[in-house]
């Protein structure tokens, strides 16, 4: 017994409807422009040299120019909180240290793993500042972070470097030591790279140069 055939569902099998009205045109659509940040605005990071030299030295603000880093330091107020100090600041190298302190510290004298974890997003989200292009912000997107060895006394040292400096996204690594030398803890973080609309039409596919 012959069964009665069924109409296709989802718009993309469904016959055209020969009697129904055509659908208007679509119109171009303008761009979007993006709407300034009045707290991004509030927290510019200062002014940085680009991402390469035509000399082959080293991108960043050198270490034997003290003003400029802690320019870096001041420009993100819950670092300045912290204690925290940068040596020095390059696209290839970051490095940072936190002394201990008692107001830092959990049970039994021991720093706040969330200060151990605060250092390296830090010097890290730097070393990723240093690599974007001229123009952009970054933001941190996701972290790991592994804790090795309690720090009861001394001075927590950071060194970061970038692992993949991309089109959208950098990943740096992170490596805190105390003062002897021994892993303390191991962080890498992924950033965003936020370039303004209009000149994300600029930027080659490749990404921005190192």
């Amino acid at each position: 017994m012959p069964t009665e055939p069924t109409e296709p569902t989802g718009p993309a099998t469904r016959p055209a409807d020969s009697t129904a009205p055509a659908a208007p045109a679509r119109t171009a659509r303008t761009a979007r422009t993006a709407r300034p940040n009045p707290a991004a605005q509030s927290a510019q990071m200062p002014d940085r040299p680009a991402a390469g030299s035509p000399d082959g030295q080293p991108s960043g603000i050198p270490a034997e120019i003290p003003d400029g880093l802690r320019q870096l330091v001041a420009a993100m107020p819950y670092a300045e909180r912290l204690g925290l100090t940068l040596e020095e600041a390059s696209a290839d190298r970051v490095r940072g240290t936190l002394d201990w302190a008692e107001d830092l510290c959990t049970l039994g004298g021991v720093l706040h793993g969330g200060v151990l974890m605060s250092l390296a997003d830090t010097v890290g989200a730097v070393c990723a500042y240093l690599n974007l292009p001229a123009g952009a912000s970054t933001a941190t997107v996701e972290s790991k972070s592994n804790l090795f060895r309690a720090v009861r006394s001394g001075t927590v040292r950071a060194t970061a470097g970038p692992l993949h400096v991309g089109r959208s996204l950098i990943v740096v690594q992170t490596s805190l030591e105390d003062d002897r030398g021994r892993a303390v803890a191991h962080t890498v973080q992924t950033q965003t790279v936020q370039i303004p609309t209009a000149q994300a039409r600029t930027v080659p596919a490749s990404g921005p140069a190192r």
